[in-house]
């Protein structure tokens, strides 16, 4: 197939968000969108779904989003966006509004891949940290003092060398995680839970499959990765936790919905020595008075490990990559499908 530039043609686009110009040009770089500009016939006003030009719409060959993405029923995108083909959403999870898009032959691609990164990155220091007892350390010499803290360390921590660490989900961001222990050198034992992951894909990234039961008894670090799906809602509960061993650590940065809290907070107080990491919760944040809050053994952040800053503009600039391949009849590489959102985050 001839690329579309032969012909001088250059396809309708627009910007489609809820979260504004604002949220737009967090994740596009005023670089990226002089590409897309140069590329295009865009329109470069960002709609919501109440500010929707329907002129605009029904001409939009291509639709380009981030975070805030509109919600639409299968006949609302048939009505407004009938000469639509290829939606790129510059931003992590497309469960929330893919299906009907899809559902009426219009592709999606997401920066879902970008967004792993950072996560990734983030998960992979906290492993880091947690074998070296750092957080507890740390709050313990504010607490207790500088020789407390020390022994405590020392007798409850062993560092990264040799340990084995238990990844449930093994997706994009399970996989990298896995990838940079690897492309260390660290001598890491590396336990799965994964039922989507192929006997080939295991035996390629040196990890071992396993149950969850088996997984949280062997690990001296735990960390979740599953999709956000309802067959995962609930799916952490006491009879996993109580496995842990007395001073493994619990890593949640996938969805907070998958952890039953009250069973969690169970096992942590049964071994205060045991702890948990959680960038999610459910709700997020945690309401007011939560154990979470007070919990020493339990380290809260506001669910940072996602992209953010600079890293944001790698979200657009990975769409801009998929739209040059689109443009120039090319397979892409982050395309979502209607089978994908059984099982992605």
């Amino acid at each position: 197939m001839k690329r579309r530039e032969v012909f001088n043609i250059k396809p309708k686009a627009m910007f489609l968000s809820n979260s504004g110009q604002k949220g737009v040009h967090s994740a596009y770089s005023a670089d990226t969108l002089n590409q897309l500009s140069d590329l295009l016939d865009l329109d470069d006003t960002v709609y919501d779904i109440d500010s929707l030009d329907a002129i605009t719409a029904s001409q939009a060959e291509i639709i380009f989003s981030t975070w805030g993405m509109p919600q639409f029923s299968e006949s609302e995108v048939r009505q407004n966006f009938p000469k639509a083909k290829i939606l790129f959403y510059a931003a992590g999870s497309v469960q929330d509004f893919a299906a009907p898009f899809l559902n009426c032959g219009i592709r999606v691609v997401s920066a879902w891949a970008a967004n792993a990164i950072p996560v990734a990155e983030f998960t992979f220091a906290q492993i880091i940290l947690a074998n070296k007892g750092y957080l507890q350390n740390q709050h313990a010499i504010k607490e207790q003092g500088y020789n407390v803290a020390n022994a405590f360390t020392r007798n409850n921590s062993r560092g990264t060398f040799d340990c084995t660490l238990g990844i449930i989900g093994a997706g994009m961001i399970g996989k990298k995680v896995i990838e940079m222990f690897n492309a260390c050198g660290v001598r890491v034992n590396i336990l799965v839970y994964d039922p989507f992951l192929s006997e080939d894909t295991a035996r390629s990234l040196g990890v071992t499959f396993c149950s969850l039961e088996e997984l949280f008894k062997e690990s001296h670090v735990i960390s979740n990765h599953l999709a956000n799906n309802p067959q995962t809602v609930g799916i952490l509960s006491y009879d996993l936790f109580r496995h842990m061993k007395p001073s493994a650590t619990f890593i949640n940065t996938g969805r907070g919905a998958q952890v039953v809290e009250a069973d969690l907070i169970r096992a942590l107080n049964e071994f205060p020595t045991r702890s948990a990491f959680l960038d999610v919760t459910d709700p997020e944040p945690p309401v007011e008075g939560h154990a979470f809050y007070s919990m020493h053994n339990v380290f809260l952040t506001s669910h940072i490990s996602g992209s953010f800053g600079d890293e944001t503009y790698r979200l657009g600039e990975f769409m801009l990559d998929e739209l040059k391949s689109y443009l120039e009849c090319k397979e892409l590489e982050y395309e979502v499908t209607l089978q994908m959102l059984e099982t992605m985050a």
